[in-house]
C-alpha cells in the first residue's frame, strides 16, 4: 500500500472517531435543553422553600433555544466530519473535506490536529492525483501476473 493510500485511510478512520466524539459532546446542551423545559412545565420547582415569584416562562424558552441550538450545531459538524471521512475514503469531494480540516481546526485539541493533518494530506499533488483516479480505478494488473479467471476455481470448488 501506497504512503498517501496509508495517509488516506488513516484520516477516513480519523474523521470517524473525531464526529462520534463532537456527537457525543454535543449532547451536553440537552441539559440546557431539560432546564428550559423545567422553567416552562413547573416554574414553582425553583422557589421551594424560598420566598418570591417563580422565574419567568421567557427564561425557560430562551434556555430550550440556546439549548436546542447548540446541540443542533454540534450534531450537524459531527455529521459533516463523518461525512468528510467517507469521502476521503472514497475518494471523492476532496474540496469538502479540505474546508472540514479547515473547519475543524477550531475545535480544540483533536479537531485541531485532525484538521492541520487533513489539509496537509489533501493539498499535497500526488493526493490530488489519486482523488482523480479513484478507489475503484487500479492501474490494472502487470504484465505476467496471475489474475482469478487463469487460475482456476478455488481449491475444493466444482468446476461447471
Amino acid at each position: 500500500m501506497d504512503q498517501n493510500e496509508e495517509h488516506l485511510k488513516l484520516l477516513a478512520i480519523f474523521h470517524y472517531v473525531v464526529g462520534g466524539i463532537a456527537a457525543l459532546f454535543s449532547c451536553f446542551p440537552l441539559l440546557y435543553l431539560g432546564v428550559g423545559i423545567l422553567f416552562v412545565a413547573s416554574p414553582h420547582f425553583m422557589t421551594e422553600g424560598q420566598k418570591g415569584p417563580p422565574p419567568p416562562a421567557a427564561l425557560g424558552y430562551i434556555f430550550i433555544a440556546i439549548g436546542a441550538f447548540f446541540a443542533l450545531l454540534g450534531w450537524s459538524a459531527a455529521i459533516a466530519t463523518i461525512l468528510s471521512g467517507r469521502n476521503i475514503a472514497r475518494r471523492r469531494k476532496r474540496m469538502f473535506s479540505v474546508v472540514m480540516g479547515a473547519i475543524l481546526c477550531m475545535f480544540m485539541p483533536f479537531g485541531t490536529v485532525l484538521g492541520i493533518f487533513t489539509v496537509i494530506v489533501l493539498t499535497k499533488d500526488s493526493v490530488t492525483r489519486l482523488y482523480e483516479i479513484g478507489p475503484d480505478k487500479s492501474p490494472g494488473p502487470t504484465p505476467g501476473s496471475v489474475t482469478p479467471d487463469e487460475s482456476g476455481p478455488p481449491s475444493g470448488a466444482a468446476r461447471l
